[in-house]
């Protein structure tokens, strides 16, 4: 799940009013203007063609970096190796990430804030398919947990730097919305408020670190969130990467999940 999102520059600028700081939120706005000269917004986005988008790292929690979209472990030896797999690490499952070979390392050392306006969700109804847009009720960005990573190539030296979206088990809005019946149960991305998302930051370096870590990896009170029904975001007629993909649109024949 979570492949879809919608992440526009003004989030990214919001993050730092979330902090109270508005002289950062100046600043934040210069650097954006610097990473994105040329850069269309991203009203939708699918994480398959793996697109850039602006993170926060750990490491540099107030500066706002381009990252890839799919991690590929330290690990991994060469670039075709982690192509390979890098659809399958879109998401992290965050009941696993202490444990996984392609996440450990960064669940400990590398995590990361991906701030997005909302993501898009597909609901499987009568052998059709209905996207649902997600987002705040409150209007604000959403601040997603993230992992990173930084990926060597030893023979040209180029380095990639990569990110994977933490999800964890449905809230019951997003249960009823995340039918999938190919997927292991209904998902969500982990959601941090404006008290955690800091603390997703902090160094990992007891065992009671990371046992608030992973007290942070839960779903969203539902009753913070707003969801409805939006055209055809993907296939043949899609609107795809345009303004008119966040409009509501009605489905007569789809009862409603509320």
């Amino acid at each position: 799940m979570c492949y879809t999102t919608e992440a526009l520059t003004v989030s990214t600028i919001k993050y730092a009013r979330h902090r109270g700081d508005y002289h950062l939120a100046e600043e934040l706005e210069r650097k954006l203007n610097e990473l994105l000269t040329n850069r269309e917004p991203k009203y939708y986005v699918s994480g398959f063609t793996h697109p850039s988008l602006l993170i926060f790292t750990n490491q540099q929690p107030y500066t706002p970096q381009l990252f890839t979209w799919g991690l590929i472990p330290s690990w991994t030896k060469t670039l075709a190796d982690g192509k390979k797999f890098w659809n399958n690490t879109l998401n992290a499952r965050g009941e696993t990430i202490f444990e996984k070979p392609s996440f450990k390392d960064s669940a400990k050392n590398k995590r990361c804030l991906i701030y997005i306006d909302a993501f898009y969700e597909h609901h499987h109804y009568n052998k059709q398919t209905y996207p649902f847009r997600i987002a705040l009720k409150s209007g604000e960005p959403m601040s997603l947990a993230g992992l990173w990573q930084e990926w060597t190539d030893r023979s040209t030296g180029e380095i990639l730097q990569t990110f994977s979206i933490v999800t964890t088990v449905g809230n019951p809005i997003m249960t009823k919305i995340h039918n999938n019946p190919k997927a292991e149960g209904p998902r969500m991305p982990v959601i941090l408020t404006k008290e955690t998302q800091d603390e997703w930051l902090i160094d990992c370096k007891t065992e009671q670190d990371k046992e608030h870590l992973q007290s942070l990896i839960k779903p969203l009170d539902e009753n913070l969130l707003t969801t409805y029904t939006v055209g055809r975001i993907s296939g043949k007629n899609s609107m795809a990467n345009t303004k008119e993909a966040e409009n509501e649109v009605i489905y007569n024949e789809l009862p409603a999940l509320h």
